[in-house]
C-alpha cells in the first residue's frame, strides 16, 4: 500500500497538513480558514468528510484558526494534549463534547490504518507536540515550530521516510526587520522559538544519515525568508556533504499560501 502526503499550507500565515493511508485520512492542523481547507482538499481530490479527524500541534491561531469550524461542520475530532485544549478552547468556540479528544506526547495511538505518535517539542506554547505517523513499512514526520532540533525531536523523527522539516527565517532577514519588535526577535531566535534556515541544513544533514529519503522545507516566514533562500542554504550543506539532489535526497520546499505537491510513499 501506498502513503500520500501533502501539505496543503505550511508557513507564518497558516498550516495544514494531509496525510492518507488506506482508508485513513488525517490533517495536522487547520490553521486556515474551514472553507480554505475544503477547497485545498478538494483540489487534490480528497473530501472532507472522508477525513478521519485533525491533530493539532499546538493553539497559535495558524495552527488551529479552522479547527472550530471543522469540528462543529463535520462532526470532525480534534485531537490535541491537555494542557493545548487548556487555551485552545476559548478560541476555537464551542464544539461537540464528543469531537474533543486528549492525546499525550509519548503514547502512541491508532487511528483507523495509520499508527500516531505524538513527540514534545521546545515550543513557546502549553504542550506543543509533533507528530510521526506510520503506514505499514513507511513513515511521514513534522518538524516545525523548533526552538532548536532537539534530543528528543531527532530521536522521534530519525529514520522517517519523509519529513517536513522546518527553515523559518533568515537570522540577519529578521534582524533587520523594522515591523519586529525586540522582544519578537527575542523570541523567534530563541530555544523556543523557531528553527533558521541554518539551524534546519544542520538537522537534514543529521536526517539523511538515518535514512530520510524525502524532505521538505516547510513553515517558511513570510517575512524573513523566502523560498529561495532557503533552498539554497540547505542546498549548500548537501552539496558540501557531497549529497546529491534527486539522487541521494528528493528537497522541496511547502508552499505558504497555496497547496504543495502530493507525495507518494511506497513501502
Amino acid at each position: 500500500m501506498e502513503m500520500y502526503f501533502c501539505p496543503l499550507y505550511s508557513g507564518s500565515s497558516g498550516n495544514a497538513l494531509f496525510c492518507q493511508y488506506g482508508e485513513t485520512r488525517l490533517l495536522i492542523d487547520a490553521g486556515k480558514s474551514g472553507k480554505t481547507i475544503e477547497d485545498a482538499l478538494a483540489g487534490i481530490g480528497a473530501d472532507i468528510r472522508t477525513v478521519s479527524g485533525v491533530l493539532i500541534t499546538h493553539e497559535h491561531s495558524d495552527h488551529i484558526s479552522g479547527a472550530g469550524v471543522l469540528a462543529r461542520k463535520y462532526h470532525l475530532p480534534l485531537y490535541a494534549t491537555a494542557e493545548t485544549w487548556k487555551v485552545m478552547e476559548g478560541k476555537i468556540g464551542k464544539i461537540p463534547p464528543d469531537t474533543r479528544r486528549e492525546i499525550t506526547a509519548g503514547r502512541d495511538f491508532w487511528l483507523g490504518d495509520i499508527g500516531v505518535v505524538p513527540f514534545s517539542i521546545p515550543h513557546d506554547a502549553a504542550d506543543p507536540v509533533g507528530f510521526r505517523l506510520y503506514g505499514g513499512g513507511v513513515s511521514v514526520s513534522t518538524a516545525t515550530d523548533l526552538g532548536f532540533f532537539s534530543d528528543e525531536v531527532w530521536a522521534n523523527v530519525a529514520g522517517s521516510t519523509l519529513v517536513l522539516l522546518e527553515s523559518n527565517h533568515d537570522p540577519d532577514m529578521l534582524r533587520a526587520n523594522p515591523r519586529y519588535t525586540a522582544a519578537l526577535k527575542a523570541r523567534i531566535l530563541g530555544d523556543h522559538g523557531h528553527l533558521s534556515n541554518e539551524a534546519c541544513a544542520e538537522a537534514l544533514l543529521r536526517l539523511i544519515t538515518a535514512g530520510t529519503a524525502d524532505v521538505i522545507l516547510g513553515h517558511l516566514s513570510g517575512e524573513n525568508n523566502t523560498p529561495t533562500l532557503a533552498r539554497k542554504v540547505s542546498g549548500k550543506a548537501l552539496e558540501r556533504e557531497g549529497i546529491r539532489e534527486g539522487v541521494d535526497l528528493r528537497l522541496q520546499v511547502a508552499l505558504r499560501d497555496e497547496p504543495g505537491s502530493v507525495y507518494v510513499l511506497k513501502e
